[in-house]
């Protein structure tokens, strides 16, 4: 065989290699997808305090783990605690004050019942009054003037009357519904739960991460100052939208992690995200924006899909780094399309190795 046949062999099979690796990676993109845009994510609390203040003691470090209610840092507690001292003596006033509204509304009460002895002697004055009048024993200037006093002795019940109404309505209520006690309370009950903000704790567990808060720094009310990466995580993988067309919540799929290479472990499609950036509009009032692009073939959309690993290897994705990178393989129903899968992901485990 020339050299020239020879060549000719090689570009024959070269092109015969390059269509078959073609027509594989079309029928494998829609049958056997896979993905090494996949990551393992941890949810990230940020801890804001709730209140103002400078930091007096930042007691965690970074990258220490942290249970709920262990407390992070605390804040001078000094303006707090004369806060919750000032809304103690604004309790203790109220209810001086309504002890005072209580004398007041003894002493109305007993100048109504002199008010209303008063009234009835003038009544009885006024009876014997105009008998007398009648008898021609007194002048008609006497009986105007008994009954004015009387008239005088009706309005003074009723001037104390309405005054003991409007000292009952100031007095409120007894006992602890009274609305000035309930005022103070409410303001003695801010006051102390203002105080205890001054001690800023973990809401769950976690680890402290990117820990850059000192002694003497000013916290200002819901700006975060740390971060706690929680120990919950959540595999997703990113594939091309045909790439899905065959899959659906519980389909089988194999897993590979970047940090454990030549290690397969088995999972299977919990969910599929209901949408991706790209896909939002918010009402911003502005005019509809087109895509654009100088392409003639654009970039394939990508959406989103989480994994839950099985055979109880969920725990080992809670104990990697949020970030940590992964490959997805999804594997069609048939049992050929499973073992060919299972055989490809085998050996992008083995390229860990390397890269």
């Amino acid at each position: 065989m020339t050299p020239d046949q020879k060549f000719a062999r090689y570009v024959r099979l070269s092109l015969v290699g390059f269509i078959l690796v073609f027509l594989y990676y079309v029928i494998a993109d829609i049958w056997l997808p896979v993905t090494p845009q996949a990551r393992v994510y941890h949810p990230v609390v940020q801890i804001s305090p709730q209140i103002s203040g400078r930091v007096t003691k930042v007691l965690v470090s970074n990258n220490q783990p942290v249970k709920a209610g262990n407390i992070l840092f605390e804040i001078d507690k000094s303006t707090y605690l004369l806060a919750v001292e000032q809304a103690k003596l604004t309790l203790d006033d109220a209810k001086l004050q309504n002890k005072r509204l209580d004398t007041n509304v003894k002493a109305l009460e007993a100048q109504i019942s002199a008010a209303k002895a008063k009234q009835h002697e003038q009544s009885l004055l006024k009876s014997r009054g105009e008998k007398l009048y009648k008898q021609n024993s007194i002048s008609e200037q006497e009986l105007e003037s008994i009954r004015a006093n009387f008239a005088a002795s009706k309005s003074n019940v009723a001037a104390f009357e309405a005054q003991l109404a409007e000292a009952v309505l100031a007095r409120g209520t007894s006992g602890e519904d009274n609305l000035a006690l309930r005022h103070g309370a409410n303001q003695l009950a801010q006051a102390e739960l203002n105080l205890s903000y001054t001690q800023v704790r973990a809401l769950s567990d976690g680890v402290v991460a990117n820990l850059q808060l000192l002694d003497g720094a000013y916290a200002l009310s819901g700006q975060p100052l740390l971060a706690i990466v929680a120990k919950k995580a959540d595999l997703v993988a990113d594939f091309r939208e045909k790439s899905l067309l065959n899959m659906h919540p519980g389909s089988l799929a194999k897993v590979v992690f970047d940090s454990r290479p030549g290690e397969v472990y088995d999972a299977k499609i919990s969910t599929f995200e209901a949408g991706v950036s790209d896909g939002q509009l918010s009402a911003n009032g502005l005019l509809s924006t087109t895509e654009t692009s100088n392409r003639w073939v654009r970039d394939a959309q990508r959406q989103r899909i989480h994994l839950q690993l099985l055979k109880n290897d969920q725990a080992l994705i809670a104990n990697m780094p949020s970030g940590a990178r992964a490959t997805v393989q999804l594997l069609p129903e048939s049992k050929f399309g499973q073992w060919l899968g299972a055989s490809q992901i085998r050996f992008i485990s083995w390229l860990h190795y390397i890269y």
